[in-house]
């Protein structure tokens, strides 16, 4: 059987957006929705989905979301 070569999935620059976006989280300026006008996000998986749509949209490597 073949071995697939193990390759990076996100970006090292996808990865930095999601720390910060978990920095902003802890200090309470991480908001959701569009413009940021929807409520403060706590929860960290929140706030990682919100990195990872927004380093998309800047056209980082990061793979397709689960549909």
């Amino acid at each position: 059987m073949a071995r697939r070569t193990s390759r990076r999935r996100y970006s090292p620059s996808a990865s930095r957006d999601v720390a910060s976006a978990m920095r902003r989280r802890k200090r309470g300026t991480l908001r959701s929705g569009k413009g940021g006008k929807g409520g403060r996000v706590t929860s960290r998986k929140q706030a990682i989905a919100i990195a990872l749509s927004e380093a998309r949209r800047k056209g980082k490597k990061v793979p397709r979301k689960r549909s």
